[in-house]
């Protein structure tokens, strides 16, 4: 596997991110350049300095870049490279790009566009595979797309029901339907977010198969008619229909019952011939019958788990198979061995209905280890954009066994550091130690049904406020003693002994007010009636150690301005130190503002100046990285400003109305 390819020399790579730089790196391993593209807000990231060589393809939205065939062709021809590889996500399964990348006389690293024209509208997918004779959900994927017909199907189909995008996935264009009454807002929320998302409102619906596994089939199918399945992915740990957890091979799955999906799996991809790395996903139920679902027609997010698990490259498959080579493998090559997990780290804030963030990377440690890798395609002191998706990482562990790779993978998490834009990391290092997943027995409703709590707001503990206190005198100590010369102990000290120090600190929208006495590194932080005993150690970089109440830890804190992140006890959080504010700011916004809460495009104003609302009431949607989010008001009141209208793009924290609040 690791010879040098003799029909590629070059290939350009279609995408960006962390997808790009693990193709990058795929192809050097078979003796193949790669040339990366890249958007103006993308000049100098991760995957522009992986690839050999790399071309601007123009601004920052991705419609003026990374969407843009003929500039990805013309940056193909260009460059001299003979085949384009799309990702995921993007044009990845895009059937115009895949013809037009053949009709410039270059390969396209996937397959057939007619195979992914078919496999990318559900209805016609999923009639080609009831006549393939694969197992299928029951539901409606007729033509006939009026509102009335599909309430009517919905209703015969019976409740709860799955209205979903016919093109494409991510959970976009999909809403779970439980009672009658909520279908027809189901169906035009699902129509506009599709629209949106895919370019086209086709929907279909199907039973809800409650208490199901999401458990999807990895399949390679070379040009000359042979397909293998490469075992299966359980990705049942989900938020909005988007996976968050993935592992290989799935604790439901037996040898019996894979090899059944398997050749399930094989059948979907022989009936369209299907070529490439492809992924057929079912639902599995508590029963052990299982369903077609879709099929995903490129290289997966989770693909990792399954190279670790078969010690497969899918990528320098990807490439052999576009290449023209036929498979070296038959299915009784296949093995498999030990269980590997993956976590999706995401820029989003869990407790805001998983908003995603954006903003500057201001540190960016990953995690090492036995059996431990991440993909990602992050640089400390980049700037993350809202025009693409939120997912910036993946880590990833291997262990001989489902635990060991499960609690491998949860010190990967709790050693990953990232400061800037708020993060999912504490959120995945919760699932991975709750007792469900621990057990292995759970469903496609594990969020919802075990980790309510984490989404949640929690006030911060008297013990992670009290360090956060010590740590930013700490850390002012420090910097004060460079600049002056000192000794970090001699910071600060008074001949009088030592006083209290007080400290304001903000957090979401409490305060916290403290008073902090300290002695060289020693300190003592009162939070209200309880007293807390912290001695900090030396800081390198972000880290230091620190011994709380006796008992020592290492944690990480970084001070810019007036904003605090501390990483320590399993939790991450951003302080703002309320007495280095502006006067103004530090008295906080007034009632009845309507701000952004990330940089976006305002898709649809549901208000008008002299409108009366109600708390919950929807002012706005806003669309940032593929998804939409409803903006409501948080008091009532009339309407007195708007500064927005649909299609504007906006900036977090922009202001988008003014609510005259009814009681002011």
């Amino acid at each position: 596997m690791g010879e040098k390819m003799t029909v590629f020399d070059k290939i350009l790579i279609a995408n960006r991110g962390e997808i790009a730089v693990r193709i990058a790196r795929g192809a050097r391993a078979v003796g193949c350049r790669s040339v990366a593209v890249y958007s103006s807000a993308d000049a100098g990231a991760r995957h522009v300095l992986e690839a050999d060589e790399a071309v601007a393809i123009g601004a920052a939205p991705a419609a003026e870049s990374y969407l843009a065939i003929d500039k990805l062709i013309a940056a193909a021809k260009a460059s001299g490279a003979q085949a384009i590889h799309p990702g995921y996500g993007f044009l990845a399964e895009n059937a115009d790009f895949a013809r037009a990348v053949e009709a410039a006389g270059l390969v396209f690293i996937g397959p057939s566009a007619e195979a992914i024209d078919l496999m990318g509208r559900k209805r016609e997918a999923k009639q080609r595979m009831i006549e393939a004779g694969v197992p299928c959900v029951p539901g409606y994927e007729g033509a006939d797309q009026s509102d009335e017909v599909l309430v009517a199907e919905g209703e015969r189909i019976g409740f709860p029901l799955m209205v979903k995008a016919s093109a494409g996935g991510g959970g976009r264009g999909m809403r779970l339907v439980e009672q009658q009454a909520d279908l027809h807002d189901a169906i035009r929320g699902a129509r506009s977010e599709a629209a949106s998302a895919f370019g086209s409102d086709e929907l279909i619906l199907e039973k809800a198969v409650l208490g199901a596994r999401h458990v999807e089939i990895q399949v390679l199918a070379d040009q000359h008619g042979h397909v293998i399945h490469l075992g299966e992915r359980d990705c049942s740990v989900q938020r909005r229909h988007q996976k968050v957890v993935e592992e290989a091979p799935s604790p439901a799955v037996d040898a019996e019952l894979r090899a059944r999906m398997g050749q399930a799996a094989v059948d979907a991809a022989a009936a369209i011939g299907y070529r490439g790395a492809g992924t057929v996903e079912f639902l599995l139920d508590a029963g052990g019958a299982f369903y077609f679902m879709e099929m995903n027609t490129r290289l997966q997010v989770e693909h990792p788990v399954t190279e670790l698990v078969t010690g497969l490259d899918l990528v320098a498959w990807q490439l052999r198979i576009a290449a023209g080579e036929p498979l070296a493998l038959g299915q009784d090559d296949v093995h498999f061995n030990g269980h590997a997990i993956e976590v999706r780290l995401c820029l989003e804030d869990v407790i805001q209905d998983f908003m995603p963030q954006t903003g500057v990377v201001a540190a960016w440690r990953v995690p090492q280890g036995p059996g431990i890798r991440v993909d990602h395609g992050l640089l400390e002191g980049q700037i993350v954009s809202p025009h693409y998706d939120s997912m910036v990482a993946k880590i990833i562990a291997w262990g001989e066994t489902r635990d060991i790779a499960r609690r491998r993978l949860a010190a990967a998490v709790n050693d990953t550091l990232l400061f800037g834009p708020t993060s999912n990391r504490d959120f995945l290092a919760r699932i991975l130690a709750h007792p469900a997943f621990v057990s292995g027995d759970f469903d496609i409703g594990f969020v919802g049904t075990h980790m309510q709590q984490a989404l949640v707001a929690d006030a911060p503990t008297p013990a992670h406020l009290a360090l956060a206190a010590a740590a930013c005198h700490a850390h002012d100590a420090a910097a004060l003693a460079e600049q002056a010369g000192l000794a970090n102990a001699l910071a600060g000290w008074r001949s009088a002994g030592t006083n209290d120090t007080p400290l304001v600190l903000g957090h979401e929208d409490n305060r916290y007010e403290l008073r902090l006495r300290h002695d060289g590194t020693c300190y003592e932080v009162a939070v209200d009636d309880i007293r807390v005993d912290i001695q900090i150690g030396p800081m390198s970089g972000t880290r230091f150690d620190y011994v709380l109440n006796g008992v020592a830890a290492r944690a990480d804190v970084l001070c810019r301005g007036a904003q605090l992140w501390l990483c320590a006890q399993g939790h991450t959080a951003v302080y703002t130190d309320v007495l280095r504010l502006p006067p103004a700011a530090a008295d906080g916004a007034g009632d009845g503002r309507v701000l952004a809460r990330m940089d976006g495009k305002i898709q649809r104003v549901d208000i008008a100046v002299g409108d009366r609302v109600a708390v919950g009431d929807t002012l706005l949607v806003l669309e940032a990285m593929k998804m939409e989010f409803t903006i409501t008001a948080d008091i009532d009141g009339e309407i007195e400003s708007l500064g927005c209208a649909a299609g504007d793009q906006v900036a977090a924290r922009q202001l988008l109305a003014v609510i005259a609040a009814d009681n002011l």
